[in-house]
């Protein structure tokens, strides 16, 4: 009987920590989608200062708005570029400091982005290690073995 106790407490603790392993997994899901696409956003960026780099002042633009709508401007400086810092923080810088700003964010997200993946990855494997045991302690179970 005490081994019976023993058992149904180990499958009662196994099944809690899947439960938080699966919540932990979900978790860095959100986390990799959210960096991923901060760095879509950065990628794009660095992609639009290579761009202006080559264009002259009062070169006519498409700004995107939103929603695949666009207005029309013109470039007024090719070497100036208004970055957010933070907290709703902005400064000007030229255009090379903007595009070094944006390359350490994105080099900062890259590690954070691969630090999440190798979080899942060991996340994933104890969730199917665990889910193994928890099988095999419930085909004992069925069959009536300790």
């Amino acid at each position: 009987m005490a081994q019976q106790d023993k058992s149904e407490e180990e499958l009662r603790r196994l099944s809690v920590e899947m439960r938080y392993l699966e919540q932990t997994a979900e978790t860095l899901q959100q986390r990799i989608s959210m960096v991923n696409a901060a760095i879509s956003d950065l990628t794009y960026a660095n992609m639009t200062l290579d761009g202006i780099e080559k264009e002259k002042e009062n070169t006519e633009l498409l700004v995107p708005i939103g929603g695949s709508a666009y207005v029309k401007a013109k470039l007024a400086d090719t070497n100036t570029v208004i970055v957010g810092m933070g907290a709703g923080v902005s400064i000007e810088k030229t255009l090379a400091e903007a595009k070094v700003t944006l390359k350490q964010r994105l080099d900062e997200l890259e590690k954070t982005m691969n630090a999440a993946q190798q979080q899942f990855s060991q996340v994933a494997e104890r969730i199917n290690t665990g889910r193994s045991r928890l099988e095999n302690m419930l085909s004992s179970a069925r069959e009536g073995k300790p």
